[in-house]
This record gives C-alpha cells, structure tokens and sequence, in this order.
C-alpha cells in the first residue's frame, strides 16, 4: 500500500520548537525502508502520529487512495475518529518492547486481537498464527510463553501478531534495540520474510545493519526530511551535513 505524508507538523505544548516540522514524503506499497535520525529528531513521534497514538496539529496521511487522516487544526474530532478507526484497520505497529502478554502462548497472543477486534473464529484465528509463527521460523516455539522465548523469537512473535491483523504498512519502533549483537541478524532476516510477503514496512532504527538491509533509508532532522535515497548512496556517500554527521556519531 502506498503511503503519502503530507506537511505533517507536531508541538508538543509549551515545547519551544515543532517535533515535526512540515514533515513530507512518499512511500510506495511493499517497500522496506529504514528511518533514521538523531535522538529528539521527530521518528517515535512520527509513528505514533501515524497511526493515531498521538495528534498532529496540520498536514495529512494518505493510506492507500481513499483513508485519510488529517490535523487537529484541520479535521473535527469525529472526522479524526472515524479516520484512525480505517487507518489502525491498515497499518500495525511492532513496539520497542514487544507488548506481548506473559499468560498467553505464542500462537494465543498472535489469535486473540482478530477474534476479539475482527471477531475472527478462534479456531481460524489460531490457525493462522499457526501459519504466521511457522513462516517466521517459531514451528516449534508455537506453544512457548513469552518468558521462554529469546528475545529474537520474543520480537518475531510480535511481528507475527501485528500480521495476525493483516496491515498493510507495518510500522517498528527499534526492533533491534533490546537485542544482543547475535539476534540483530535473526530480525534483520525476519524484516525480509515479511518484505516477499508485499507489506510496506517503515523501521525506525539507530541499527546500521537494519538500515544497510533496507532497500529505502530516510534521515530525519529536526523534524523534518534531510535526506533519502538507497542505502548505498545515503550510508557511503551521504550528501547533508545532518547525516554525515549522524554517521559519524554512530560509527
């Protein structure tokens, strides 16, 4: 699905400068790009605009041809209503901290969001975490707990669940952050089973591998797009100070 971010601006209030600041960019369906950009640089924000956790003030997202979803300044509250309800029905979110539930077994934390959201069968619901969970290598970790999952597998189940729903665009905020060095390259791996699959998928990431396994990088800078490009292009010859200098600190 293609996503258009239009203008997008964000002020938290009483906050001196904009967390988003005109925010503009086009996204084409079934891409992997990766987000980058300093610390306070806009890109939490950004996902959580996107998907309705947090309001924008001006600007609009396009999901798609038809969902849109407009500012605060712009929109009323029940036309922004209606909008979030379409637009969580077509874009997921992976959560930095996996967010799954401790009681519930991997293939039960993946079924109970369609049952209880989309009113899914259980049995069809189970079924395709069964599908899910299998096709992002867990066939044997299916009945596991969280607490007795990696922290690798911890992430793929929740990358599983967020397919249960069937999105679009998938969003992820550092999925490798919580990770030792070891698992990075299971999620990296997991990034591209989804990719064959057709979801556009946004990872907000400070992790260079991600970025270099993406096929999309953005830079973001305060609050705005600096630069974009393919990541050999961006990442070995950046053309903004912003980004030289964001590498630079990274490396």
């Amino acid at each position: 699905m293609r996503l258009v971010v239009k203008d997008i601006t964000r002020r938290h209030p009483g906050a001196a400068a904009a967390v988003l600041d005109g925010l503009s960019f086009e996204l084409e369906g079934g891409t992997l790009v990766a987000m980058l950009g300093p610390s306070g640089s806009g890109k939490t924000t950004f996902l959580r605009c996107l998907i309705g956790l947090e309001p924008f003030e001006r600007g609009e997202i396009v999901a798609g041809d038809d969902v849109v979803l407009r500012g605060t300044e712009q929109a009323s509250p029940a036309e922004r209503r209606e909008s979030i309800a379409k637009i969580r029905a077509r874009i997921g979110l992976v959560f930095q901290s996996f967010e799954l539930f401790p009681h519930l077994t991997a293939v039960e934390n993946c079924a109970l969001a369609p049952v209880r959201v989309k009113g899914v069968a259980r049995a069809d619901a189970e079924a395709k975490a069964v599908e899910l969970l299998t096709r992002l290598g867990l066939a044997e970790r299916l009945k596991a707990h969280p607490d007795q999952l990696s922290g690798g597998q911890r992430q793929r189940v929740a990358i599983a669940r967020a397919l249960a729903m069937e999105p679009k665009i998938l969003l992820y905020d550092e999925p490798t952050s919580a990770l030792d060095p070891s698992m990075k390259q299971e999620v990296l791996q997991t990034l591209h089973r989804v990719d064959a699959t057709g979801v556009t998928q946004v990872v907000v990431t400070h992790d260079l591998s991600v970025a270099r396994g993406s096929e999309h990088v953005w830079v973001l800078g305060k609050g705005k797009l600096v630069e974009e490009g393919k990541p050999d292009e961006v990442l070995v010859s950046p053309k903004h100070e912003a980004t030289r200098k964001l590498l630079a600190d990274w490396r």
